[in-house]
């Protein structure tokens, strides 16, 4: 019987050796909110993946969102537009946020200005990590921007979910309604 020796293919060794270099540029960053997940269960191309997202993560810059852009993005105050421009203004915004990867969520019960103002109020001037690659998306979910989570449970909860509120709360939701300000906006690949 012949035993042929199994050398490691060119690619298997780059992969070990990023890995080992991934382990090594993380490492400082590892404390007890760093949870390990069990990466001896991944192949090693999924756990560089892994790796090379946290410390994507851990090496971006903390900008407000304003700053993501080149020019940093400035809005005209609110109550300086008519309703028009207004309405053209917040468009162009929300496809420069998408573009920015930067997704707005819960949107329908605010009416265009609302909407504008939770922009320029709470979006824009928010300190959140830049992470440029791999493509990530920011979700943003408007109907909290208030701190109201009645919002959420009026608006877009389903009704297992306002069973499972009213339940683990022990108090009746509000009645659900509709959104009145249907938008279609873009929204993350799935």
């Amino acid at each position: 019987m012949s035993l042929t020796p199994h050398y490691p293919r060119p690619q298997d060794v780059e992969t070990l050796l990023r890995n080992a270099e991934l382990r090594e540029r993380i490492e400082p960053y590892r404390d007890e909110s760093m949870m390990w997940m069990r990466l001896d269960k991944l192949p090693t191309a999924k756990e560089n993946e892994y790796l090379e997202s946290m410390l994507a993560w851990e090496l971006a810059p903390l900008l407000s969102v304003a700053e993501w852009f080149d020019p940093p993005l400035r809005l005209p105050q609110p109550a300086t537009l008519s309703d028009e421009a207004l309405h053209e203004v917040l468009w162009e915004t929300i496809h420069k946020l998408y573009e920015q990867g930067i997704v707005l969520e819960f949107t329908d019960h605010l009416d265009d200005r609302q909407l504008y103002r939770v922009i320029f109020r709470d979006i824009l001037p928010s300190l959140e990590k830049k992470i440029d690659s791999p493509p990530r998306f920011l979700h943003w979910d408007c109907a909290n921007a208030t701190g109201n989570e009645h919002i959420w449970l009026k608006y877009y909860a389903s009704d297992e979910e306002r069973r499972a509120w009213s339940k683990e709360r022990r108090q009746r939701p509000p009645p659900s309604e509709q959104p009145r300000y249907r938008r279609e906006l873009p929204k993350a690949p799935r």
